[in-house]
């Protein structure tokens, strides 16, 4: 799911060849990203075009050759006076006067080279990674494009025309793993392969031979002519251009240069939040558009700003709770919540203050839906296909904390926050607590070998962030015992979890939202629920996103069958927020409800519960040992791996494979659990309490 999409496109005819546009947002000022070579499209700008959105118009356009654009057929389409002369025909089509522009490698000589020939519609020009003839390119590189083609090409050898002809997949994925060359860029090299694949060896050779026949120059003269304010951005281990390239460029412009140290060629994918801000504040030094401004914040109380994640309202639960203790000890406490739907519902029902930049926020939970099938969400990697909203959010984030002083910031399980901060300790703009109930991303050992490598990496680069900048994390709280970490390693060659987390956590023990030990008597909630008439209750409940559809279908599908056995037998089930009560065809002894913001105080009055495998109802029902049916999504390692090894400890709920359960099972299931309840293993009631000690000592 993309973070953002445009609010109008279109194409624009130039000269029989249509390219496609995009425009976002609806700022003052318009800025212009200018499409790269042809190997890929404008989908490469996708961590930049929802933030700076919000404060700008934003366009975008495919290069001819590639995306939605047209691809003639003649390398006498693609000469770079024609890709300038489209940057001009977009601008015009939309209605732009003036626009700063953005260049990436070969895009970064095209935005230059309109600043230089159409001074009047340039009110900026940001490179990065720049390609320029005015630097001999990597020798190899060159040897291999004018030499023939050698037998088993190796590395730069790849870079000829005939080898793009023989095995073009190949030569992408060489070329794009040399552009995104920093460790840990597995998903900025995915995605920009399949966009390159889009594409085809053809074309890709007409770009090349048009580029040797300009009849605009690039060279020194024309960089000189440049007389915009520049922002010249590299990484000074750039493998695909000469970092040299970029030197020269901020030499003859007078433009700013920005080195990024162990930078690639592609360094707006690989570290946009540090590339986002430098372009906000560059643009904000020379055209006076928009930059967060420092607030005093005058009044006595400490300020916490409170991040919850919105995946499920477990987290809202445990952290209202933990805020309800830390005000116990800090009673003016004012806590601000950076939250999304569903977690907004919850906090206004709980009277609570939601900071209004929330609604700056992109859904996760909507992508999350997005990405799961029939009780089926391969969770690392609908995480990884986040990483577009995660960057949009993370902006949000910190624009709060430049604008406003906070004593505290609070992050359960904020994965932007925490690895945006570590990447650039720099932007770290308060003392932050970590919050989270795992440690380490798990594969499935049947999605084979590539599944290993990639939650490895993952992993691999968070023992670097925390061991490299423990100063980042000012408290990092396990929600849990050490003895609730799984028993596995972190991937090939990394630290058994066991050993690791315990040296950079400590543990608060479980949080309940609030401890079934308070409710009262069992006896005194079933009569405060009607639940106390003499017939069986069992609660489903599949959490605060969309994904339990499937598994409400096939419960209601074996609620016929337990009936038989147990005609009393009573079913509620609570579809959530967002789920719509109306699409379910309910069987007799069924009611369905929406949303029951007190539903662990049902959950401890029942006699059953049937529900997805997240970990707080889970424990929840734990703790009021109540009997359950707990049904693991698909491909949910968290859910398969830690919550479950978690439960097993604790002897509660019964784990249900959805595939292997069919009505007949369930129902059977649900009578056995009926008729010999197991009793789990007590829950502590103070964790809340805990993690409040824990974080007063940061205030």
């Amino acid at each position: 799911m993309r973070a953002k999409l445009p609010h109008a496109e279109g194409t624009v005819d130039r000269d029989g060849v249509n390219l496609h546009y995009e425009i976002y947002g609806d700022g003052a000022e318009t800025i212009l990203f200018v499409p790269t070579w042809a190997l890929i499209h404008s989908r490469v700008w996708k961590a930049q075009v929802p933030y700076l959105s919000e404060r700008f118009r934003v366009i975008t356009f495919d290069p001819r050759g590639n995306g939605k654009s047209d691809r003639p057929n003649n390398p006498d389409a693609y000469t770079i006076d024609k890709i300038v002369a489209d940057v001009i025909a977009v601008m015009d089509e939309i209605g732009v006067e003036k626009a700063a522009l953005v260049g990436l490698s070969f895009s970064s000589a095209i935005a230059f080279a309109v600043a230089a020939y159409h001074p009047d519609r340039v009110s900026a020009v940001i490179s990065t990674g720049a390609w320029s003839p005015i630097v001999p390119p990597k020798k190899e590189r060159a040897d291999a494009y004018a030499n023939d083609l050698v037998d088993h090409p190796q590395l730069w050898q790849k870079y000829n025309p005939d080898y793009w002809r023989k095995d073009y997949p190949d030569f992408v994925r060489f070329f794009l793993d040399r552009v995104h060359n920093e460790p840990h860029s597995t998903k900025q090299h995915e995605d920009a392969v399949a966009w390159a694949l889009e594409g085809d060896a053809e074309m890709l050779i007409m770009t090349q031979e048009a580029r040797d026949t300009p009849e605009i120059a690039i060279d020194e003269d024309m960089y000189r002519k440049v007389q915009c304010p520049s922002l010249i951005c590299v990484g000074d281990n750039d493998d695909v251009t000469p970092p040299e390239t970029s030197f020269a460029i901020a030499e003859l412009t007078g433009g700013e240069l920005q080195v990024f140290e162990g930078g690639g060629h592609a360094i707006h994918a690989r570290f946009p939040a540090r590339f986002n801000t430098l372009m906000r504040d560059f643009l904000a030094r020379h055209l006076g558009t928009w930059k967060p401004e420092s607030r005093k914040v005058t009044s006595a109380p400490k300020r916490v700003l409170y991040l919850s994640s919105p995946i499920g309202l477990g987290h809202a639960r445990r952290d209202l709770a933990v805020t309800r203790e830390l005000r116990k000890l800090h009673p003016d406490l004012q806590v601000d919540w950076l939250a999304q739907d569903p977690v907004i519902r919850f906090l206004d029902a709980n009277t609570e203050r939601v900071h209004p930049a929330s609604k700056l926020l992109a859904n996760e939970s909507a992508h999350i839906e997005a990405e799961c099938g029939e009780h089926d969400l391969h969770a690392f990697q609908a995480i990884r296909n986040m990483d577009e909203i995660l960057i949009k959010n993370f902006m949000v984030f910190q624009e709060v904390l430049e604008e406003e002083s906070y004593d505290l910031v609070i992050a359960d399980e904020a994965w932007d926050v925490d690895h945006y901060w570590h990447e650039h300790p720099d932007l770290k703009k308060a003392p932050m607590a970590w919050f989270t109930d795992f440690v380490g991303w798990l594969p499935f050992a049947e999605n084979g070998p590539r599944e290993a490598f990639l939650t490895a990496d993952y992993n691999a680069e968070m023992i670097k962030h925390v061991e490299g900048h423990p100063d980042v994390r000012d408290r990092s709280i396990f929600v849990g015992t050490s003895d609730d970490i799984v028993n596995r390693d972190f991937g090939d060659g990394l630290p058994q979890m066991r050993d690791w987390i315990p040296k950079h956590f400590e543990f608060s023990d479980y949080i309940i939202g609030q401890h079934p030990s308070e409710f009262g008597s069992r006896d005194d909630l079933r009569v405060e629920f009607g639940y106390d008439d003499g017939r069986k209750t069992c609660i489903v409940a599949v959490g605060g996103s969309g994904v339990g559809a499937a598994l409400i279908q096939r419960i209601l599908k074996a609620v016929p069958l337990a009936r038989t056995r147990i005609p009393e037998l009573r079913v509620i089930v609570v579809a959530g927020p967002r789920l719509d009560p109306a699409v379910f065809d309910l069987p007799d002894g069924v009611e369905m409800r929406a949303f029951v913001p007190d539903l662990d105080r049902h959950l401890a009055a029942c006699d059953l519960a049937l529900v997805q495998g997240g970990l707080t109802t889970c424990m929840e029902l734990a703790a009021a040992g109540t009997p359950f049916l707990y049904f693991p999504l698909r491909s949910h390692f968290e859910q398969n791996f830690h919550v479950a090894s978690r439960l097993e400890r604790y002897n509660a709920g019964r784990k249900m494979i959805f595939a292997e359960s069919d009505p007949e099972r369930i129902a059977t299931a649900m009578l056995e659990e009926l008729g010999a309840p197991r009793i789990p293993n007590t829950v502590a009631a103070d964790g809340a309490s805990r993690a409040a000690a824990m974080l007063h000592e940061l205030l």
